[in-house]
């Protein structure tokens, strides 16, 4: 049986409860999938590859070396997605110049005056623009959002009922929060879910690991990305009336 990444965090009651119990049996893809991209952004990823204690220095919320990695294999998924004509749907920050509407955000957090969705520390770039590497398309869905879940206080639920939807492939960050939330707000609506494991990161390994059992075991497959890209390399092509392109 394949290790898992949380295996070394759970304990053996852990284990007989989950199979006592019945969690984690696989629920399948579904048959109409959207690949959402949970904000993969400067804010989340830092400017540059490096040792997370460094990198948030000068991005509080970066999750630091971790995140590059997963962006890469985001890439792969997108040109898997976009050459079939699945739907991408991105999310990333929503704040105003004067954070009046970080709201909840800033109450536990220290180091929450820092944010500002025009900062530059390097380069010509706001902390919410998403990384280059995986930038949007023109015929790619970006939602702005002020919380954790895609789903609150945007579009997406109308989006997927417009485009019909029957499915989720999530990938992004923090796998333990934005991650998270969007998976069980998908799930609460009555979607299929597939978290990609090696497409997600967080600034913690320990909430990472143990917030992908959790959505493994009663909210979503947690599947790696070469399972994924075999479902998405078998898909029917031009299954979506996607956007016509422009924003």
């Amino acid at each position: 049986m394949t290790e898992r990444i949380w295996d070394k965090f759970l304990t053996e009651r852990d284990r007989q409860v989950f199979a006592a119990a019945g969690y984690g049996a696989p629920q399948g893809f579904g048959q109409r999938p959207a690949l959402v991209i949970v904000d993969v952004n400067y804010f989340f990823c830092g400017d540059r590859p490096e040792p997370i204690l460094e990198s948030i220095k000068r991005w509080r919320n970066s999750c630091g070396e971790d995140a590059w990695p997963a962006v890469q294999v985001i890439k792969g998924l997108l040109g898997a997605a976009r050459g079939r004509g699945v739907p991408v749907i991105y999310t990333t920050g929503n704040a105003r110049p004067d954070l009046w509407n970080r709201g909840s955000w800033r109450w536990k957090n220290s180091r929450a005056g820092e944010d500002s969705p025009v900062e530059r520390p390097r380069g010509d770039f706001a902390g919410s623009t998403i990384v280059p590497d995986i930038e949007p398309a023109p015929q790619d869905i970006v939602l702005h959002k002020d919380k954790p879940s895609a789903f609150f206080g945007t579009p997406l639920l109308s989006y997927l009922v417009l485009l019909n939807c029957d499915s989720l492939i999530v990938t992004g960050t923090t796998t333990s929060g934005c991650v998270r939330a969007t998976v069980l707000d998908a799930f609460s609506n009555n979607y299929r879910v597939t978290v990609v494991e090696d497409a997600c990161f967080d600034r913690s390994q320990a909430s990472h690991a143990i917030s992908l059992c959790d959505m493994h075991a009663k909210y979503a497959d947690v599947r790696p990305s070469g399972d994924v890209l075999g479902f998405l390399g078998k898909y029917p092509a031009d299954q979506f009336k996607l956007p016509a392109g422009t924003r």
